[in-house]
């Protein structure tokens, strides 16, 4: 059975301040009021989700597991996103939205207490698991900014919070840095415990009780095989090197991926009705480049996080470590966090010059540039902080623009469909940067087992092609196509 055409009648929200008889600055402080909430909302989702990353070292070691297996704790978080976000977001299209993202933040604040017990690795893992759900929350924040902000305001709103999942990155890894080493790893996941809490009293107190849109079904066997599929594949890339690539399990774990994701594109496009992911508005033209380039930009930009990390905590006697404590490692993200809110505030700027449609690949150059910075000059402090702040410039730029590219070209009853599936593929290219830097790092090892300083500059190169090919795709998919009118 095929899909029934979308409706493209906008059904909106009214703007909170023409719903009361209150005056209108009264109705200017709770549109300012939900903004504030969201923003938090979509920041501490991306603090508590980051929290795994500065820590893998540490986690590895107090743990006892290998630092590939304690990578695990960052890549099943941006996994578990990328697998909800669909779920979440059709749960909440419609008057439901506001106990979806109350709820999804209840399990977020469980899953920290979780991940804060000491229960061992697999429990922590759980609680990621859980924490990774609050990232499914961010379309649903940006689809109730569209709906209560008046278009002069709606803009710059949507790239603010589409940025967040880089700068709360950035907030989130010097926090947890310090807690953990004045008091472990476990004070780091109560920290975020009570960060979701304050989140989840700030969104109940201020998000609208009610909504006009038409609730929609669950596909529960779609998220299985989306999920199954990307985490099938995320498992290849991350044991191919103790596997190898001449063993049978190998090739048949990558073609049990291929199956399980071209099943998911086939029930999607073909069977189910209402599908979790519309595959028919991702791959309509001006959609698609933002799509493949938020997939191809967050596996960079994990890449990156990961790699600086590493660098700075090993030890000097590895031959390419700086031999810096944890909390060094976490303020690597200050600058690159720093510098992609510039990016994201120079985009109105950059506009006046070029089109919106070159933003978005002139941001993946300018990362790619970053890469190849690391890859060349990484033997001093400062020269990683370089680094990161060219590339957190070029994260900026790239990721304020996706929205506004994808909001041009989807009428605006779907916008919330077609950022849950950018949120997808983003978080995908987290968790796939996550695990494939370390993958690289242990193609390149000794015989020993030991990270080498040329499997750095690999990883690094590795990350400026990635950059590239997302500069080249962004280009090419998105040269001029017409827009949809958004009425």
């Amino acid at each position: 059975m095929t899909e029934a055409p979308h409706d493209t009648t906008e059904v909106r929200t009214p703007p909170l301040s023409g719903r009361t008889g209150r005056s209108g600055s009264s109705g200017r402080w709770r549109e300012r009021a939900v903004l504030a909430a969201l923003i938090m909302l979509a920041s501490s989702t991306a603090v508590v989700a980051s929290l795994g990353a500065p820590l893998v070292p540490r986690i590895a070691e107090a743990e006892g597991v290998s630092l590939g297996n304690a990578q695990w704790v960052l890549t099943v978080t941006f996994l578990a996103g990328a697998v909800t976000a669909p779920l979440i977001g059709r749960a909440g299209s419609g008057r439901h939205r506001r106990p979806v993202i109350l709820a999804g933040l209840a399990v977020v604040v469980l899953g920290s207490v979780l991940a804060a017990l000491p229960l061992g690795f697999g429990a922590m893992l759980l609680g990621r698991v859980m924490q990774g759900l609050g990232l499914s929350l961010t379309p649903l924040a940006i689809a109730i900014a569209r709906d209560i902000l008046p278009a002069g305001r709606r803009e710059a709103a949507i790239a603010t919070l589409s940025l967040t999942t880089v700068t709360g990155a950035g907030l989130g890894y010097p926090i947890a840095s310090l807690i953990v080493s004045h008091f472990g790893v476990a004070a780091a996941y109560w920290c975020g415990a009570l960060l979701s809490a304050l989140t989840l009293l700030a969104c109940a107190l201020t998000i609208p009780r009610h909504h006009e849109r038409e609730d929609g079904r669950l596909d529960l066997l779609g998220a299985a095989l989306l999920g199954g599929g990307a985490g099938t594949l995320l498992l290849v890339i991350s044991q191919v090197h103790d596997w190898g690539v001449r063993s049978a399990v190998t090739p048949a774990m990558t073609a049990a991926a291929v199956l399980l994701l071209g099943v998911w594109a086939w029930w999607t496009l073909r069977v189910v009705g209402r599908p979790l992911v519309d595959l028919r508005l991702a791959l309509r033209p001006g959609v698609l480049g933002a799509n493949v380039t938020a997939l191809l930009a967050g596996c960079g930009m994990y890449m990156m996080v990961t790699i600086a990390v590493l660098l700075v905590q090993a030890p000097t006697g590895t031959g390419y470590g700086l031999g810096y404590s944890v909390v060094m490692a976490g303020m690597m993200l200050v600058p690159y966090s720093i510098a992609s809110v510039l990016g994201s505030k120079a985009s109105p700027w950059l506009l006046r010059f070029i089109s919106p449609d070159q933003l978005l690949p002139l941001g993946c150059l300018w990362f790619m540039l970053g890469a190849l910075s690391m890859a060349c000059f990484r033997t001093q402090l400062w020269q990683l902080l370089l680094s990161m702040l060219i590339s957190g410039f070029g994260s900026g730029c790239s990721f304020a623009a996706m929205p506004g590219l994808i909001v041009r070209f989807v009428p605006p009853k779907e916008t919330g469909s077609a950022m849950s599936f950018n949120m997808i593929l983003r978080y995908l290219g987290f968790s796939t940067g996550s695990t494939l830097v370390l993958t690289i790092l242990q193609l390149f090892s000794a015989p020993s087992g030991a990270l080498t300083d040329g499997g750095f500059t690999a990883a690094a190169l590795s990350a400026a092609g990635v950059s590239g090919l997302a500069a080249v795709v962004a280009f090419w998919l998105g040269r001029a196509v017409p827009a949809v009118s958004n009425g």
